[in-house]
């Protein structure tokens, strides 16, 4: 099966709310085809998330991932401070997205700053600054009830694919002074956040 291109930044589907999966098509071949066509495109590129949108379709439905493999360049002190662990294959449709609040409220507390890239806005990543804890509800493609609470990663995947799903792109939440190629991000992405934002004036 040949599969779609991810579509790229500048393409209207990216910036359009998509639309809820009617409860009619919701265990349908074709909504279980769209989500295998997800996971195969999201597993080529190779990526940890694909929201419908990003393959020209505008309803909602996402499709996260992530692996050991995928994490294997990060030190074991990179992945404590991100927060990244592997987690299987999760299919949401009509996600909905709720910001937990921390159990200490504190200046700063429940968000964090990392580096993020994009399929869809390919050869760059830059500063992102996201809630570190949600809760989303939804469906899967058969339309079991899926609740799923999220820490660290996980959660940042979360809000990026759901954002998809509203039109936003990273690069609408970024620290615009932190964007740079992920070429010039491998030097960044040895340092610590503070450090790279004080190299990039951000």
């Amino acid at each position: 099966m040949e599969l779609p291109p991810i579509v790229l930044a500048g393409r209207a589907v990216l910036r359009k709310p998509a639309a809820p999966v009617p409860p009619e098509e919701i265990g349908t071949k074709q909504l279980k085809q769209l989500v295998s066509t997800m996971v195969a495109v999201m597993r080529k590129a190779p990526g940890v998330g694909l929201a419908a949108p990003q393959i020209g379709v505008g309803q909602q439905v996402i499709v996260l991932e992530d692996s050991e493999a995928l994490m294997s360049r990060l030190t074991p002190e990179q992945r404590a401070e991100r927060g990244r662990v592997p987690f299987p294959l999760q299919v949401i449709v009509n996600p909905t997205l709720k910001i937990l609040a921390p159990s200490l409220p504190a200046a700063g507390a429940g968000r964090a700053t990392f580096f993020e890239g994009c399929l869809s806005v390919p050869g760059y990543m830059a500063l992102v600054e996201r809630d570190l804890s949600v809760e989303v509800g939804g469906v899967d493609a058969d339309g079991k009830e899926v609740r799923w609470q999220a820490t660290g990663w996980p959660a940042r995947i979360l809000q990026h694919e759901v954002d998809h799903l509203r039109g936003t792109l990273y690069v609408d939440r970024m620290i615009s002074r932190s964007f740079c190629s992920n070429e010039e991000a491998k030097v960044l992405l040895g340092q610590s956040v503070a450090e790279a934002r004080a190299a990039l004036g951000a």
